[in-house]
């Protein structure tokens, strides 16, 4: 079974010491919020409690670097559902990379739902397949160049809780299955 509670705790294992930062269950939308004099810690807010939403923010967390982790949401824009094909196009190019380590953490959790994710329906309709492919082939970009230090230790920390297998092989990411 999957349990969010599980993510939080590995995360917590793995960054609060050297990186101050909790992932904590949210009620609503996802948030990043750095700490402040009000917030001693960072936040990594996720959506209602869902174990695909846990590794998606957590994977934004750890693509993002210093600088962006001092920003409210690591100073990404969000336009709610409804975007334009424009905007709608805009949200893919900076989702790309995310959402390839969150397949990337899926599979090293042993879970088996990731899905890619528009975040949009009710925008405008697009077709799916170029963001598909992009996504795959930033997960093939990670598996031959690797991945960045925190990511790839949240990697083995998944692995090794899961137990599934360590070595990361581009073969195991079928794009067929990104329906």
């Amino acid at each position: 079974m999957h349990h969010y509670q599980d993510l939080i705790t590995i995360f917590h294992r793995c960054f609060f010491e050297k990186y101050n930062t909790q992932l904590v269950k949210g009620d609503d939308e996802p948030l990043y919020l750095p700490a402040n004099k009000e917030r001693p810690h960072n936040m990594l807010f996720f959506a209602h409690g869902f174990f695909a939403s846990a590794l998606h923010e957590c994977s934004h967390w750890l693509i993002a670097g210093e600088e962006r982790r001092k920003q409210v949401d690591f100073g990404y824009w969000y336009i709610p559902d409804g975007r334009s094909f424009s905007q709608q196009r805009e949200f893919q190019n900076v989702e790309i990379k995310p959402q390839a380590m969150e397949w990337i953490l899926s599979i090293a959790a042993g879970y088996q739902n990731f899905r890619v994710s528009l975040d949009n329906l009710i925008g405008a309709e697009e077709d799916t397949t170029a963001f598909k492919l992009a996504v795959h082939q930033q997960v093939k970009i990670y598996s031959e160049k690797g991945l960045p230090l925190r990511a790839s230790k949240f990697r083995s920390a998944l692995c090794d809780f899961y137990h599934t297998p360590l070595p990361f092989h581009f073969d195991d990411f079928d794009i067929g299955l990104l329906a």
